[in-house]
């Protein structure tokens, strides 16, 4: 399993220790990564994702996974998440013709 955020894409970088003597040797910096259920008021279930602490609070402060997913450009996210996406967008067309 790969150490990225399903929503932001964020990764491992890479960088250098630094020892008091100036020696220096590679070392990787790890997102820090939780696995999160996020529950979509349009489609009344939750989804499980990997997603950093910052999309985490991102997420929140977009108005929750609904918010977040609707606002964010498809070309952003996975495919995963485009058809999640979709299926928002047609719940949606789909409250909006009922009512």
């Amino acid at each position: 399993m790969a150490r990225r955020c399903d929503l932001t894409g964020k990764g491992v970088q890479t960088g250098n220790n630094v020892s008091h003597a100036n020696n220096k040797t590679r070392r990787r910096f790890l997102p820090n990564l939780q696995e999160a259920s996020l529950m979509s008021e349009t489609l009344r279930e939750t989804v499980r994702l990997r997603l950093s602490t910052h999309a985490i609070r991102t997420v929140e402060h977009r108005g929750g996974l609904d918010g977040y997913l609707l606002n964010a450009r498809a070309s952003e996210l996975t495919a995963e998440l485009r058809r999640l996406k979709r299926r928002l967008e047609k719940a949606q067309a789909e409250n909006t013709a009922a009512a």
